[in-house]
């Protein structure tokens, strides 16, 4: 089983942990686990490509947590809720929230591992069939080349500047603040102030000439690209 495949299973009982992450192990997964919400958020990271995730849990919630996996950090790793509840709505709201699969206890493992493989799968096929070209208005950029044209024109555009751009162009019309900016950017360097995404954002509208109107500040909020 390839790297890739790195899970994360959130979990407060200790004894389930354990038999899941055996019995993933012994399929050639990577595994690590988490026994809670504030935990996992701590130890999850680019490597990790799908979570098993309990919902009932001391603390903040699994549905909580996705949450804000969702719709804070706009994070989209596959999750499988486990759950002990079995109803309707429980099994919309992990949906509604963003989950991909849903299981209930008491499971076999069996279920649990053609689960995991099933969702894995279709999130390998999501991100193969992904373009690499992210289009906004006449804005144009290239994933591949970081290459970035507005009205057809290639822009000479800096790599900071290419991912604040991408950041608002995956996202058109969400406000991101300066510091959210900073966090995803800069990846919490202390030393860069909020004024430096003022200055990027200024030089990026300045290269999009009459597109530059697109990246609107929304006073006392962030910034975000409009069309």
């Amino acid at each position: 089983m390839e790297e890739q495949n790195k899970i994360l299973i959130v979990d407060d009982e200790a004894d389930l942990r354990e038999i899941l992450q055996f019995n993933l192990e012994s399929e050639g997964y990577s595994v690590d686990t988490a026994e809670s919400a504030e935990q996992a958020l701590k130890k999850l990271s680019p490597a990790h490509k799908l979570i098993l995730l309990d919902v009932m849990m001391g603390g903040m919630s699994g549905f909580k947590m996705a949450e804000k996996l969702r719709k804070e950090l706009h994070n989209n790793i596959p999750i499988i809720f486990l759950t002990a509840k079995d109803t309707e709505n429980d099994m919309l709201t992990g949906f509604s929230i963003g989950g991909d699969d849903y299981i209930s206890k008491p499971f076999s493992i069996k279920e649990v591992s053609a689960r995991v493989k099933a969702v894995l799968k279709r999130s390998k096929n999501d991100i193969e069939n992904t373009s690499p070209i992210i289009t906004v208005g006449e804005i144009t950029l290239d994933l591949n080349t970081k290459c970035v044209t507005a009205n057809g024109q290639l822009l000479p555009i800096t790599k900071k500047e290419f991912e604040i751009l991408c950041l608002l162009a995956q996202n058109p019309g969400h406000i991101f603040s300066r510091e959210d900016i900073l966090n995803r950017i800069w990846q919490n360097d202390g030393y860069v102030l909020e004024r430096t995404v003022d200055v990027h954002i200024t030089r990026l509208r300045k290269k999009l000439g009459v597109l530059g109107k697109h990246i609107v500040n929304r006073s006392g909020y962030g910034y975000c690209i409009e069309f």
